[in-house]
């Protein structure tokens, strides 16, 4: 039981060290660090880390986020084509593919990748629903309104 307090302790203690380091180093919108806030959480359920591997990993995971934002930070300055900004984006994971099979076993590396992808559509769906439940409510009060 006191070894479960002690890894549950250091998953969250990395988890507000990777926030706080974001909301220092990026300036991002309030819901971005939130977002970015229940990306790690779940990324960091999902992967069901020792704390060894979490000392490993999450160094790894910043450097990865932080490149993947500047490829898309740049990517937009630059209004650069979709296709061109996902090649750079392939381009990252596949460098960081090798990064993570390192600190990592091959089948979390790979589990890492997937949970991404994962959490990516969940928050695409959940947005979706939300935009469609705001139409629908805009559209019954224009219908009740005289």
């Amino acid at each position: 039981m006191k070894k479960i307090g002690i890894i549950l302790g250091i998953i969250c203690w990395l988890g507000l060290a990777v926030v706080a380091q974001d909301l220092e180093n990026s300036k991002q919108q309030p819901n971005g660090n939130r977002l970015e806030s229940l990306k790690i959480a779940y990324i960091t359920k999902r992967l069901n880390l020792s704390p060894e591997e979490a000392q490993r990993f999450w160094p790894v995971y910043n450097q990865y986020a932080s490149e993947i934002r500047s490829v898309r930070k740049e990517a937009n300055l630059n209004s650069e084509p979709d296709l061109e900004v996902d090649e750079k984006i392939l381009n990252v994971r596949k460098k960081y593919s090798g990064e993570f099979s390192k600190v990592l076993s091959p089948q979390k590396a790979d589990l890492f990748f997937r949970s991404e992808k994962e959490f990516g559509a969940f928050v695409t769906r959940e947005l979706m629903q939300r935009r469609n439940n705001m139409r629908l409510q805009q559209q019954r009060r224009s219908l009740l309104k005289p």
